[in-house]
């Protein structure tokens, strides 16, 4: 595995993977959102035997992850590990000489180059999943994302999603469940799914906003949904501060 090799042994390692056309194509795609295999191929351009042979090389390094799609079982969700390929690409840098080492800047707080960026997260319920995202999205973006949710059939805010929060100093209150057609018409700069059932369901916004899915599962499913100290919620709450940490970088990056 790369993580166990000396630096510049591993920072080689990381280069001759990603170095492939086509493993860097997958790479910059899962970067983006998570994906399945026929809409790789469709991406790529690439035949789905050939596709899903890189994605092992990169499963194999540990850049990717795969899940099985809720909404059908019978598909999966490739995930880029951006913490992972982050750190990679600070070794590789480092390996060269000390002066390149590479780090994810931290968004400054308020700081953009023009309005708040709107995204909307949806998940099926909007009492857990996408909550979370929205209030991590509001408190950790310090004014770049103005952030909102809803969900394609809601339920009640679940009390775990409130309790995480809270251990995050983030408090839920006056949250509510409200349905995707609130927002029907509104314009977004990105639709972010973070369920797998809605993203099959999920309508068109004026402007064409950015399209993202997170494959994250509903914790209220998990077999540990109920013990103490909401250890599902919490894995999800992990899951979308990383990624949210990401979508932040992204959104008061300077265009290129």
């Amino acid at each position: 595995m790369l993580a166990a090799q000396p630096d510049g042994t591993a920072a080689a390692g990381f280069l001759r993977l990603a170095v492939h056309p086509l493993r860097w194509e997958l790479l910059r795609e899962l970067a983006r959102s998570d994906r399945q295999v026929h809409e790789l191929t469709g991406l790529t351009g690439r035949p789905q035997n050939l596709v899903s042979y890189h994605l092992g090389q990169l499963r194999s390094a540990k850049l990717v992850s795969a899940r099985r799609s809720s909404a059908d079982a019978r598909d999966a969700y490739y995930t880029a590990d951006l913490d992972r390929l982050g750190g990679l690409l600070a070794a590789t840098g480092q390996a060269l000489h000390p002066g390149l080492r590479l780090a994810l800047a931290p968004a400054a707080a308020g700081s953009t180059a023009g309005s708040a960026a709107r995204v909307l997260f949806l998940c099926t319920g909007n009492s857990s999943r996408s909550q979370i995202a929205e209030a991590l999205a509001r408190n950790r973006s310090g004014g770049s994302i103005e952030a909102y949710s809803a969900g394609s059939h809601p339920r009640p805010l679940h009390p775990c999603a409130a309790r995480v929060m809270a251990a995050r100093g983030i408090s839920l209150a006056g949250h509510r469940s409200k349905h995707l057609d609130e927002f029907a018409g509104q314009h977004f700069d990105y639709v972010i799914t973070v369920c797998d059932k809605v993203r099959e369901i999920c309508p068109e916004f004026p402007g064409q906003p950015e399209p993202v899915h997170w494959s994250i599962p509903d914790p209220a499913a998990s077999r540990d949904a109920a013990a103490a100290g909401c250890p599902a919620f919490e894995r999800t709450a992990v899951d979308l501060d990383t990624r949210i940490r990401f979508l932040i970088a992204a959104v008061t990056s300077p265009a290129p």
